[in-house]
């Protein structure tokens, strides 16, 4: 007779993944358009947020892709869990992580580089969903063959030594610790390691080093998704577990800040405890009024985008997005004039895309890598 085990579905979870795809998938024109329109102090803020600082620093758009990352890991108890549970062996589930990590690479620079043939040298290999992938592979892997002990040995291990990386190490001709873009160690190992293009020429902010630490971004993830699956307290009592290791997690990144600053080019150890916090706590929120208080309709919006996230990431490769929202909604776009329009515009391209999506959603269609 097979074994029945108890359907746990964690309906936050395709909720803040859709929240936080939003913001890429059109939804920060709309802020900016606002912004132009209003020339409001308060919004023009916001907007100037969802930008990336030039180097050091953070903006509010620089969480969008560790918090991909790291729901990605609070996936893993979920899929990964049942799966041992019903007895699938280590070595099958390894199987399946490797590759869905190196298709997601695969994604990547199709996305980088179209379907195009070109010249090795012209090709970028370093990217989003790349990063993605590998921090995937390498946290499961992890998370397959260690306990919950190890995998915080792992997460605090590769933290450490990425710092000490840059504090002993830089490019020839620089002093050791140099944390510029020119000087820093990793930039520089790119370069002799990654093959093609960098996306910055001297420094690509998706580069092979850098994942090193994203690994531990996927393994918070992984420990928080294992708190919410398996942890004996109620669900009320992770929800504030979460927000306390949320504000934890923030404190020790501004106190790492002072000798290793919070760099999402550079992937730093502060930002990963930075964008973790904030990720811990998003997670909390969304987990405390979907899951414990049973607050659903209102984030569907957002479920529906989250459940086919890779897929409306790839589209823009083989979609014109702008071209099918003028097809439809030029007329509306003209009649409201200028300086509406921009902001009109960028409403009615999250909707074609979310009405897209809601297609797929209908007929059952997700993307499944």
């Amino acid at each position: 007779m097979k074994a029945v085990y108890p359907t746990q579905r964690l309906y936050s979870l395709d909720a803040l993944r859709g929240f936080d795809m939003f913001w890429i998938m059109g939804a920060e024109e709309i802020v900016h358009g606002l912004a132009k329109i209003t020339s409001s102090p308060l919004i023009e803020g916001f907007s100037s947020a969802l930008t990336h600082p030039k180097w050091n620093g953070f903006h509010l758009y620089d969480l969008i892709f560790p918090l991909f990352l790291f729901l990605a890991g609070v996936a893993t108890p979920y899929s990964m869990g049942k799966e041992l549970q019903q007895g699938k062996s280590t070595n099958q589930l390894l199987f399946r992580v490797i590759k869905r990590g190196l298709i997601l690479v695969l994604l990547g620079i199709i996305y980088n580089n179209g379907l195009e043939l070109r010249p090795i040298a012209e090709i970028r290999f370093g990217s989003v969903l790349g990063r993605i992938g590998l921090a995937y592979m390498f946290a499961n892997m992890i998370y397959l063959y260690t306990k919950q002990r190890g995998q915080i040995i792992w997460f605090c291990s590769l933290l450490l030594g990425y710092w000490l990386l840059f504090v002993f190490n830089a490019r020839p001709g620089f002093a050791p610790g140099d944390l510029t873009m020119e000087g820093n160690f990793a930039s520089y190992l790119d370069g002799l390691i990654l093959p093609g293009k960098l996306y910055l020429g001297i420094h690509d902010p998706e580069g092979l080093i850098s994942t090193i630490p994203a690994i531990s971004t996927a393994l918070l993830g992984i420990y928080a998704g294992n708190l919410l699956k398996n942890s004996p307290l109620s669900m009320r009592q992770k929800s504030l577990q979460l927000v306390a290791m949320g504000v934890a997690s923030l404190i020790f990144a501004q106190l790492w800040n002072l000798v290793f600053p919070i760099n999402k080019n550079l992937w730093s150890s502060s930002f990963v405890l930075h964008v973790g916090g904030l990720s811990l706590i998003l997670l909390a929120l969304f987990y405390y009024v979907i899951d414990v208080r049973g607050y659903k309709k209102w984030a569907f919006f957002f479920s529906v985008i989250g459940m086919n996230s890779i897929l409306i990431y790839m589209s823009g490769q083989f979609i014109d997005w702008q071209y099918t929202t003028e097809s439809v909604f030029q007329w509306l776009i003209q009649w409201v004039g200028d300086p509406f329009n921009i902001l009109t515009f960028g409403i009615c391209y999250v909707m074609i895309k979310w009405t897209f999506l809601y297609f797929l959603y209908k007929k059952n269609v997700f993307l499944r890598v």
